[in-house]
């Protein structure tokens, strides 16, 4: 059943970046879903691995993006890279196992017409497509989160003095604002780099944009110092990144005591994880242990403002072809016929011109989860009794129709072109 068609205006262009680093397969599950951007006047910068830019080449899309080869695990380093290459004055950044959603670019450059925003950022799922990873959160000089009252259907605008936290995956600025602090710092290789900047930011003034219906999913995939289990491997550079962050942007005298609460969070997310049987507990004081020396590098480590970037010189590249998607149609189908509806909606998606969710509802309590499907589809599985919000019953009896109704009009909300 078709929700209508509306035709998504050209907008602002926009340079949106992507750091990859030993992820050849979340780039090649992910690069896809920007075919299907309603926002059309954007240009995708690959920064990555040799494996990440052959993944760019494999699915033909190497001759409409602009491809940067960096191959360290340095963050900031790599986003800088992305910043000198951009020819747009906003520029976006989503990771490279971030699926965003058909209007993301969209809403998320839409507060950009007010000249006081220097920087929005929107609302980011988790692994399962459905529950929320993160929402929106401010940092203290400390670099701790916030929590903020935020309205989950409509943009807010905050004083950029209040640090809202702009997360990584899923953020945009003035290219102009961003550069004149110098971008990103590679002081910062990993962790608080996006907080350095919106911390760097706020004496310049402003306003910061939350939209909540700016969405990407997050698969928050495994890299040097995380497993597929999100269990960590090494704690270096969180202590490192968390002693520069004090060094600029917290007074002396609470730097002790944002250590110690530091230590305590980490040590009750190895133990957690410890108990959940992600991690041995042979592995508990090597963790703890490589926290202390990030931090004491951290707070030996050179620490100086990043001199402020140039304009781009490359010229503006377009990445997407052709007119962008205009209506969302969700439709369902049971275990059986699966695979013919899926053939048949990949088919469809070729064109690029249509958003297709294909709801498949077995008749079990079983949880949803929801992913996108490199032909083109968002495909959603799950139980026509089960839970597909954290805040639903763990079982209520639906009729189909009921369901496939709420489910539509949920889903709308944040990944319908007109919406």
């Amino acid at each position: 059943m078709s929700e209508g068609a509306a035709v998504g205006e050209t907008g602002p262009q926009a340079s949106v970046i992507i750091v990859s680093r030993g992820r050849a397969a979340e780039l090649r599950r992910n690069l896809p879903a920007f075919r299907f951007q309603t926002h059309r006047a954007f240009e995708l910068i690959l920064v990555a691995d040799p494996a990440g830019l052959a993944v760019a080449r494999e699915l033909n899309l190497s001759q409409q993006m602009k491809l940067v080869e960096f191959d360290e695990a340095n963050i900031s380093a790599a986003r800088n890279l992305g910043l000198a290459q951009a020819a747009a004055p906003l520029v976006a950044f989503i990771d490279d196992d971030a699926t965003p959603e058909p209007p993301w670019l969209s809403r998320l450059l839409a507060p950009f017409s007010d000249p006081e925003v220097i920087a929005s950022t929107g609302f980011v799922r988790g692994r399962n497509g459905i529950s929320m990873q993160w929402q929106g959160v401010a940092t203290d000089e400390t670099g701790a989160d916030i929590a903020l009252d935020v309205n989950e259907l409509e943009t807010t605008l905050w004083p950029s003095a209040r640090c809202v936290k702009t997360h990584g995956t899923n953020c945009a600025f003035r290219r102009s604002a961003l550069a004149a602090i110098g971008g990103f710092d590679p002081a910062f290789r990993f962790f608080l780099d996006e907080t350095d900047v919106t911390h760097r930011l706020a004496p310049s003034g402003g306003q910061t944009a939350i939209v909540p219906r700016a969405q990407v999913h997050h698969g928050f995939a495994a890299n040097a110092s995380r497993r597929a289990n999100r269990a960590p491997t090494d704690l270096h550079q969180i202590g490192r990144s968390a002693a520069l962050f004090l060094r600029r942007h917290c007074p002396a005298p609470r730097h002790a005591e944002a250590l110690d609460a530091l230590r305590q969070g980490q040590a009750e997310r190895v133990a957690r994880y410890r108990k959940q049987g992600r991690l041995s507990a042979a592995e508990e004081a090597p963790l703890m242990a490589s926290l202390e020396a990030g931090i004491t590098e951290g707070m030996a480590a050179a620490l100086t403002d990043p001199a402020p970037l140039a304009a781009a010189e490359i010229p503006f590249k377009p990445f997407p072809q052709g007119r962008g998607p205009t209506s969302h149609e969700l439709r369902s189908c049971g275990l059986i016929g699966f695979r013919r509806a899926l053939a048949r909606a990949r088919a469809e998606a070729a064109s690029g011109q249509k958003v297709i969710t294909l709801l498949r509802l077995s008749r079990t309590p079983r949880k949803h989860a929801s992913w996108f499907d490199p032909a083109g589809v968002w495909v959603q599985r799950g139980g026509l009794f089960g839970r597909s919000l954290r805040t639903d019953p763990p079982l209520r009896l639906w009729r189909r129709a009921a369901r496939i109704a709420r489910e539509r009009a949920r889903i709308a909300t944040f990944r319908s072109p007109e919406s």
